[in-house]
């Protein structure tokens, strides 16, 4: 049985990988998960697709241009293979720093030379690798060279601390996705987030360090959870590679001057930072008994939500099913009750 009665220290990388260089990249990775275990941390989070980069280029060049398709190739071939070297690295780094840690990274299936994935690697402060989650649906340009991920709705593993959970970018906003998450009832969320969002997905005006707090301050009210914010940091070698023209390029060293890692607490607080510009390792010490009181307000994984009232929604099991007549709806207690116990994320049954 999991304590609450403990304090854990936070760790939050905000750091830029070595572009599309999967050996440097996973070295690097391993040095700050030894860093934070140095100094202290329990857990550390990292940010989307560290190793060994996330393709933003997406965002700004033509996708079928020559120079898309030649970093592309780059990305495939310096991608991550579950089980594999930079696993295992990974995993000694944990083991030798004593710490959990949510690494980001491109995967690709062994033997292929197609389709990547969009992975979070869950590893044990044992160096074990726990669990890993593979995003669900591409972002805009990361379509190209991601494909939806292959293992479901799970994307949170328990351990001695409490469980652990964590999403890719915008999954963080997805409520479906919160509420799946919500039900393993996570002590600490880990939310990865690239270096740059693309130049026109400002939305009415907010910038990429004010999406991110409003998005998963929102996810930690919602899940009543610390969130690690995990934002990759700009680097030269990012803009050399990709910033080809004078607006890109600009875009590029304008983000440079942004920050935007932080740690929030269960009540949507912001706790720690958000970190400026550059590289550096953010905590936050907490106490985990503090993601109790909130959820005596809302538990939206348990009383305070009633999925008997909403799993008709599902009954089709996709977001395109046709809307049911009165007749569809009269079904019998029996039906809808057998319907309801097929759905992982409800339990409650009609009464009779």
């Amino acid at each position: 049985m999991t304590t609450l009665d403990k304090t854990l220290r936070l760790a939050a990388v905000q750091a830029a990988p070595v572009f599309l260089d999967r050996e440097l990249s996973t070295q690097k990775a391993c040095e700050l998960i030894r860093e934070a275990g140095r100094n202290g941390a329990d857990i550390v989070g990292f940010p989307e697709g560290f190793i060994p980069g996330h393709p933003g280029w997406q965002e700004l060049i033509p996708a079928t241009s020559e120079l898309s398709l030649t970093l592309g190739r780059r990305l495939f071939k310096n991608a991550v293979e579950v089980p594999g070297p930079s696993v295992d690295a990974l995993s000694a780094a944990c083991r030798e720093a004593g710490v959990y840690a949510v690494v980001g990274v491109n995967e690709r299936r062994a033997d292929t030379t197609g389709s990547l994935f969009n992975t979070q690697l869950f590893f044990g402060k044992d160096g074990t690798l726990l669990h890993k989650h593979q995003k669900i649906v591409p972002t805009i340009g990361e379509r190209v060279f991601h494909t939806p991920g292959t293992t479901g709705s799970k994307a949170s593993v328990k351990t001695e601390i409490g469980t652990i959970s964590g999403l890719l970018c915008g999954e963080n906003a997805n409520p479906l996705f919160q509420y799946a998450v919500g039900l393993d009832y996570p002590v600490v969320h880990v939310a990865s987030w690239p270096s740059h969002f693309g130049p026109g997905l400002a939305l009415d005006g907010l910038g990429m360090q004010e999406t991110i707090a409003l998005i998963t301050q929102g996810c930690a009210y919602a899940l009543k959870c610390f969130v690690i914010n995990s934002v990759a940091a700009m680097s030269d070698d990012i803009i050399e590679a990709y910033g080809v023209d004078a607006a890109a390029s600009a875009f590029l060293k304008e983000r440079s001057n942004h920050g935007g890692t932080s740690i929030i607490g269960p009540g949507g607080q912001i706790i720690a930072g958000p970190l400026p510009p550059g590289e550096a390792i953010l905590y936050a010490d907490v106490r985990l008994d503090d993601v109790i009181i909130p959820k005596f307000i809302h538990d939206f994984a348990g009383h305070y939500n009633r999925p008997d009232l909403f799993a008709s929604l599902f009954n089709g099991k996709t977001a395109t099913a046709p809307r049911r007549d009165k007749s569809e709806h009269d079904m019998g207690r029996a039906t809808i009750n057998k319907e309801l116990s097929e759905l992982p994320f409800a339990q409650s049954t009609v009464p009779v």
